[in-house]
Order: C-alpha cells, then sequence, then structure tokens
C-alpha cells in the first residue's frame, strides 16, 4: 500500500488518455518517445511522482554517482551516445532532457503524482488511476485503455539497510546512498563505506581525495571488471567521420557481443573468467595484496552483477593508502564505529550503508481488477512483460546483465505492435491466460537463483510474478534470444484473449 497522504479528493471529470505511462525514467520517457513515433494518433500521459524527470538518476546523488555500464546500451536506440561509456548521473539526466525537448514530451508528463490505486473495469474496458497530486494536496483521477507499468523496481524513498546490534550506540552519522543528505561534510574524516558492490565501487574513489581515510568493509568479495573508460572502436569511428548514429549501433552491437561472450564463459568456462578478473585486480594492487580474501568471491562469474571500474579508481584508491578495504562479518555497532566478527574495531565519523535498496513490484500501488485485489505473485508472465489475468496492461523490467535499456526498448515497440494489432482487428482489451495445460505445468520463480542471486532479488522474490517452463511464460533475461522472439512473438496466440467491442467514448483532457 502506497505510503502518501490523502488530503482531499478531486471530484472533477477524470482525464482520459489512451495510454498511462506510470514512471519518467529512462522505461517511461524512452516509451513515450516510441508512442510518438509509431502511433502518433494515440493520446497518451505519463505520471511521475518526482519532481523531474530521471528516475534513479534523480533520485542517488552520492558523491560519483555514475552508471554501471557502458552508455551506448544504456542509452537509447534512437538517440546515439557520444561521450563517454560510463558517464555520470548528471550527463545521463543531460542525454534524457534533450530526448525530452527533441521529442516534445515535456507536455504530456504530470511531476509530482503518486499513484495511488489502479483498477481494471472488464464492463467499460477501462483503467481507473487515482494519484496524488503534490502541487494541489488532492487527489486526480485518470482513465486510460492501456496502462504501462516503467516505475522502475525498487523503493526510491528509502533504501535497504540491515538493522545491526548496538546501531543505536553510534554516535557518528549514518547515511544511505539513496538519500544523500546535501550538507554531508566528510572532508577529513574517517568514512566506513558497509558493501561491495557497485555503489560501493563507485563510492570510495570518489570520495577518497577528501577524506582522512576511507574503509570500504565487505562481508564477501565482488568481481569487479577494471578497463579504461573509453571505447577504442567508437574513438576510431569518429576519427573517420563516421556518422554518430552509425556509430553508436556498431559499437552497440560490438558491446552486446562481447558480453554475450562474457555472460557465456562465465557457464562454460567460469575459472577462467575468475583469473581474468582478479589478474585485473591485481595489475593495480600488486603481488602483496591479499587477492584471495579481498576480491575472490565464492561465486562463480556474473551469478551477481559484474561491477565495470572505470580506470581502475576502486584500486588505485587503495593501491594509495587513501582508501582501504576489510572483508569480516558485523558483530555489532559501538560508540565510534563497527566491532567486526574477528575482532577488529573500525572507528569513524560517518557510516555509509551501501547496503542496496528494497525490492518495490508496481509502485506499491493498490491494483484490482472487477473490484478483486491483484497478487502480482500469483501471477504468470506473458514473456516477462504481460500478466496473467491482469488485462491492457505492460510492465518494464529490464536485463540484469545486459543494460536496463535494452530490453525497454524491445518492450516499447511490442507495445506499439500489440496496440496497432488491437486497433486493426477491433480489440478492445487483450488479456494473458493461462490454459488449463500451462496451470498444470512446472511455474518457477519470475528469476532462477541459480542463474542471477542479487541480494535485492532473493530478498524480494516472493513478490515477483512467476515464470513458466516454456514460452509465451518464459522469462529468458537473455537479450539474443528476445531481440528475435519477441518482434516476431504471434499476437493471435491462444495465450492472449481478446475482448472486441466498440469504445466506450470518454472525456479528453487536454494534450
Amino acid at each position: 500500500m502506497s505510503e502518501a497522504v490523502i488530503l482531499e479528493t478531486n471530484s472533477a471529470t477524470p482525464e482520459h488518455r489512451d495510454i498511462l505511462i506510470v514512471g519518467a525514467g529512462i522505461s517511461g520517457i524512452g516509451g513515450a518517445v516510441h508512442l510518438k513515433k509509431e502511433l502518433p494518433n494515440k493520446t497518451f500521459l505519463i505520471l511521475e511522482n518526482q519532481d523531474s524527470f530521471g528516475g534513479t538518476w534523480k533520485t542517488h546523488t552520492y558523491p560519483g554517482i555514475r552508471s554501471d555500464s557502458d552508455l551506448f546500451t544504456f542509452g537509447y536506440k534512437f538517440k546515439p551516445w557520444t561521450g563517454k561509456p560510463i558517464a555520470s548521473a548528471g550527463a545521463i539526466l543531460e542525454y534524457m532532457s534533450e530526448v525530452i525537448e527533441e521529442n516534445a514530451i515535456d507536455a504530456h508528463i504530470r511531476y509530482g503524482s503518486t499513484v495511488i490505486s489502479a483498477s481494471w473495469s472488464t464492463e467499460q474496458k477501462l483503467w481507473t488511476l487515482v494519484a496524488n497530486d503534490a502541487s494541489t494536496g488532492t487527489t486526480k483521477t485518470y482513465t486510460a485503455n492501456f496502462l504501462w507499468m516503467c516505475q522502475g523496481y525498487y523503493r526510491h524513498a528509502k533504501g535497504y539497510t540491515p538493522e545491526w546490534p548496538g546501531m543505536n550506540a553510534y554516535q557518528g552519522t549514518v547515511v544511505h546512498p539513496q538519500t544523500w543528505p546535501e550538507d554531508l561534510d566528510y572532508e577529513n574524516k574517517n568514512v566506513l563505506v558497509i558493501g561491495s558492490g557497485a555503489t560501493a565501487a563507485t563510492l570510495v574513489p570518489a570520495m577518497a581525495d577528501k577524506t582522512k581515510h576511507i574503509t570500504m568493509l565487505q562481508r564477501s568479495p565482488t568481481y569487479f571488471a577494471p578497463g579504461e573508460n573509453r571505447n577504442e572502436l567508437a574513438d576510431s569511428l569518429r576519427e573517420l567521420d563516421i556518422p554518430k548514429e552509425w556509430i553508436h549501433e556498431i559499437v552497440r552491437k560490438r558491446i552486446l557481443l562481447d558480453s554475450k561472450e562474457i555472460t557465456r564463459r562465465s557457464f562454460e568456462e567460469p575459472e577462467a573468467l575468475r583469473a581474468e578478473l582478479l589478474a585485473g585486480a591485481r595489475a593495480f594492487l600488486g603481488e602483496d595484496f591479499d587477492i584471495e580474501k579481498h576480491f575472490t568471491p565464492a561465486y562463480r562469474p556474473w551469478q551477481q552483477r559484474l561491477a565495470f571500474v572505470p580506470d581502475g579508481d576502486l584500486f588505485t584508491g587503495i593501491a594509495s593508502g587513501n582508501a582501504s578495504v576489510v572483508t569480516d562479518q558485523i558483530e555489532t555497532f559501538n560508540e565510534t564505529g563497527v566491532l567486526t566478527a574477528s575482532g577488529e574495531q573500525l572507528d569513524a565519523d560517518i557510516i555509509v550503508t551501501a547496503t542496496g535498496f528494497n525490492l518495490c513490484m508496481f509502485g506499491d500501488i493498490q491494483f484490482s481488477v472487477d473490484g478483486t485485489p491483484v497478487d502480482f505473485s500469483d501471477t504468470v508472465t506473458w514473456r516477462g512483460m504481460l500478466l496473467s489475468g491482469v488485462p491492457n496492461m505492460c510492465w518494464v523490467f529490464g536485463y540484469l546483465r545486459t543494460s536496463w535499456t535494452m530490453r525497454a526498448d524491445l518492450i516499447s515497440e511490442f507495445v506499439c505492435r500489440l496496440l496497432k494489432h488491437m486497433d486493426d482487428n477491433g480489440m478492445d482489451a487483450v488479456t494473458p491466460t493461462l490454459s488449463e495445460a500451462d496451470q498444470h505445468t512446472a511455474i518457477q520463480p519470475w528469476v532462477d537463483p541459480e542463474n542471477f542471486n542479487a541480494g535485492y532479488l532473493t530478498r524480494g522474490m516472493h513478490l515477483l510474478p512467476k515464470q513458466g517452463t516454456a514460452l509465451p511464460w518464459r522469462h529468458t533475461q537473455d537479450y539474443y534470444f528476445d531481440r528475435d522472439d519477441i518482434p516476431t512473438a504471434d499476437l493471435d496466440d491462444a495465450s492472449l484473449q481478446y475482448q472486441h467491442g466498440q469504445k466506450l467514448n470518454r472525456a479528453v483532457g487536454s494534450e
């Protein structure tokens, strides 16, 4: 249930659009551009609870905030990326701003709109959404024929911090990267960063030069892949004065192919790949550094996200002595810092809990279909994007290994194709429906933990929809499979149940 407070109900006539998009992050903005280009006669509106676009790049403001995947693939297929592969949040927001301006999307966004409930009526063939409007302190009602959920996958308001013993005793400052204070002064302070994921790997080198000392305390190691923050192929093509659109597409294909090979090796040659990754760390840290203890995970490469370290900055910070890494369990917090299980006291003026986020399914919105609440953990996804028993709704969840946007783009193209198909055939609603045979097949977790077991997924897997063992209910998380399958998916397959009939006329809000 949403934590938003309803102050006053606005009983005015609901605003209607053909499509409502929830979320103005990378997925929602991309989806809007596809709609404008492929379905120019459709009306749409984006409801965004923050006061600006950007999603995760708007939420996170901690030092050094940057992408952990390259912008040639994280960027949109329709908008060439011309900067460094790993980009700062500011550069990504500037890129998104250009997309919004170039495609006149801003007029279609309602900021400060927190969706509280979404209800589908089969009789009306209509979604009705109620949203808190931050500008007025009232609620507003919107209706749409199709709902496109692009709200992301974590709770923006609060990150995940475990409850450690003795936290109340600590006299210093505890912050989570997701809610970084604007006025936090860490200059010449001792800082302890708890965690070893991409966020910790970003924070430590970004803060190292200003702190008295910064320590990364990790329960277990993570694989890091150091390398130059440049793309040699892109640079070579630029020297040849190749059009930027061609460069973008060529480099995307090269990066995707390289990523495919790394993923293959993570399954088929895990020890060889492990040795290469550890050699990359050792090249910066030297032979005397205990690589086995601090940078050799127990899991195989790519069973959790493989974080790229641009220019090896995490390792150079450690090698310089400005930063250090401790691999140990937390026994307890105390007045001056943390006592580890091995008995080491780590004093700190500031403790940063870079311990991940809380999975948030479908924006904490209360969903119902014909008055019956929807429990998404009881649904099964149709190719990982439509949900069984839920009419006229698409859900965007990107790739876990490949850049998120690669899947968001594929889904955008699919939604436009689906809506065209429905219009061409006089169909008002589509509902993915499990056949009797499907209902008796094996239903599995939406992500196989043996394939990918990041902490936020294992903590929240019970909230996620399910998947089947075969198409169309299988969710592959494989870009190369989806690239061929999704554009050719049979829209007349028996798993998609359509409703025919004349749409009801609705009052349309100003565009």
